[in-house]
């Protein structure tokens, strides 16, 4: 996932990157393809370049390593909403087939059966970036029918990256599967899908990660030579 997200992210991208996998996948671009790419964190750091994925938006790498950091005021409403920033990358816990994201209750909102982290920055992401990069493991659970809560909402949703394949939107705004990592079948994808899975009229599997991609990523995830583990790996 982390990989297949990397290689769509070109050089010079500014990309607003969220922990986990997105800042995985920003910061293996960066080592490999577009070193120029600038990050920035919710937190404040501009041209963040951490030497292994930070563990939060505190970690005190992002501020040592950025080119300057703002105030969390100045991030969203001059960078963010003044429309500054290309990708913004999203999770969630729930997304529907047009994009929309929930993190903030799974059940009634009154009497939710889990009460998820919420929105934070989520919705003004959503609708401020250019365009937006959902990366999620993809199951019936998480890919829904219906939202329980509409958290973000999904216009500016280009790209969805799973464990299983690639969504794209298509012309009518809904996600439609574009690709499917190799040892993945097109119906293993819809069944894990919530909703009738549209399917493109051309299909491409992802190419393997190359050697030089590989050994990028574990260099990133390693830290004065002990590798971390990381579900990306």
């Amino acid at each position: 996932m982390a990989i297949a997200a990397a290689r769509r992210l070109a050089d010079g991208t500014v990309c607003f990157v969220g922990i986990g996998l997105p800042s995985l996948a920003a910061n293996l671009a960066r080592a490999t393809h577009a070193p120029r790419c600038v990050l920035i964190y919710e937190s404040g750091p501009i041209g963040a370049k951490p030497t292994t994925p930070p563990l939060s938006i505190g970690d005190g790498e992002l501020a040592e390593t950025a080119d300057l950091t703002v105030s969390v005021p100045e991030m969203f409403a001059y960078w963010l909403q003044g429309g500054r920033i290309d990708i913004g990358f999203l999770s969630a816990a729930q997304i529907d087939r047009k994009g929309n994201l929930n993190s903030t209750v799974i059940g009634e909102y009154d009497h939710p059966t889990v009460r998820l982290p919420g929105a934070g920055g989520a919705p003004e992401i959503a609708t401020s970036c250019r365009d937006v990069f959902v990366m999620l493991r993809q199951s019936p659970r998480t890919f829904v029918e219906r939202l329980d809560f509409l958290t973000s909402i999904g216009l500016r949703v280009r790209v969805v990256v799973t464990d299983l394949g690639i969504l794209e939107t298509n012309t009518n705004g809904e996600l439609e599967l574009t690709r499917v990592h190799p040892g993945v079948s097109v119906e293993q994808a819809r069944a894990a899908t919530g909703w009738d899975l549209r399917i493109a009229d051309e299909i491409d599997e992802t190419t393997p990660p190359t050697a030089a991609e590989l050994a990028a990523l574990r260099a990133l995830e390693s830290k004065d030579g002990q590798v971390r583990a990381s579900s990306a790996d």
